[in-house]
């Protein structure tokens, strides 16, 4: 298999498995959103530090190797994707789900603009076509069910959403300094780095470390399944594939998520959500083929 059609599979698997938050999320009762997101950061550092482990067959002195070989490249992305984690998840809180997912529906476009502006990567014809085929499924998907029927924002909602804008643009940043950093440099550790930072910023945050086991269980698993492996792939995928696509790809997240609420909670989604998701589904679909088969040419 071709180094960028494994990527384009990776960012694929990534986006399916960051579409599992608004399952597990649902079933949070009582714990404050920075208490979530310690054990859910906690719970990625943990879960990168032993994918890397098991890759590198158990040899623990090669995985400690790497946090020697640290630079300033890893201290960004890590910081990056702490800031995406810290604003995505107070971004939920703060507005409502349709702003937040509206806003992080542009990642495709900023991660473009910032490859284009740093690495002067090309945008296709068909990745522009794509990205605006996403947008347009999600804007299809929020004017369902009254996701997006507010007419005017409040302070909590601006808040929201710049929270939202602020997610937007640490994953970005994110994405364009793993392309910088090549295919040949292994990233992983500055991504687990980012739980780490997350955690800690949580820790001054949060007003206790007290949760229920059950709450404790899902903020685990969000940062285990959901995270933990999503961004591992998109880590992976960064390394082949162009910084707009892999958000691009990623999108999968957001026209998934409602299907897995639909099947196993039983909440029955809006048409207009099952219509726009199958659209942002078949520019997904349709941006991985058009690369796979340009770059297998």
């Amino acid at each position: 298999m071709k180094p960028y059609t494994r990527g384009v599979l990776q960012a694929i698997a990534g986006g399916v498995f960051l579409s599992s938050s608004g399952i597990i999320v649902r079933h949070i009762e009582h714990a404050d959103p920075w208490t979530v997101l310690f054990y859910r950061s906690l719970a990625f550092f943990v879960t990168v530090l032993v994918f890397m482990l098991v890759r590198d067959h158990g040899r623990v002195r090669e995985t400690v190797k790497r946090v020697t070989r640290l630079g300033p490249l890893d201290a960004l992305i890590a910081t990056a994707l702490a800031c995406g984690f810290i604003f995505y998840l107070q971004s939920l809180f703060a507005t409502t789900v349709a702003n937040t997912v509206l806003m992080l529906s542009t990642g495709p476009f900023f991660a473009a603009l910032l490859a284009w502006m740093v690495l002067r990567e090309r945008i296709s014809g068909t990745t522009w076509i794509t990205m605006f085929m996403a947008i347009g499924g999600i804007a299809v998907m929020l004017a369902g069910a009254g996701l997006a029927s507010t007419t005017s924002a409040g302070a909590s909602d601006l808040v929201g959403i710049l929270y939202a804008l602020g997610a937007v643009l640490s994953f970005a940043i994110m994405v364009v300094a793993l392309r910088r950093a090549g295919p040949e440099r292994d990233m992983l550790m500055a991504t687990s780095l980012a739980g780490l930072i997350a955690a800690l910023a949580s820790a001054i945050m949060m007003p206790t470390f007290s949760i229920s086991l059950p709450d404790l269980l899902l903020s685990l698993a969000l940062g285990s399944v959901q995270i933990g492996v999503g961004f591992i792939f998109i880590t992976l995928a960064s390394r082949t594939v162009p910084a707009a696509q892999v958000p691009l790809l990623a999108l999968g997240e957001t026209a998934l998520a409602p299907l897995w609420v639909w099947l196993f909670i039983n909440e029955v989604p809006a048409i207009n959500t099952l219509i726009g998701g199958s659209i942002v589904l078949i520019a997904v679909i349709w941006q991985g083929y058009a690369g796979i088969k340009t770059n297998n040419e």
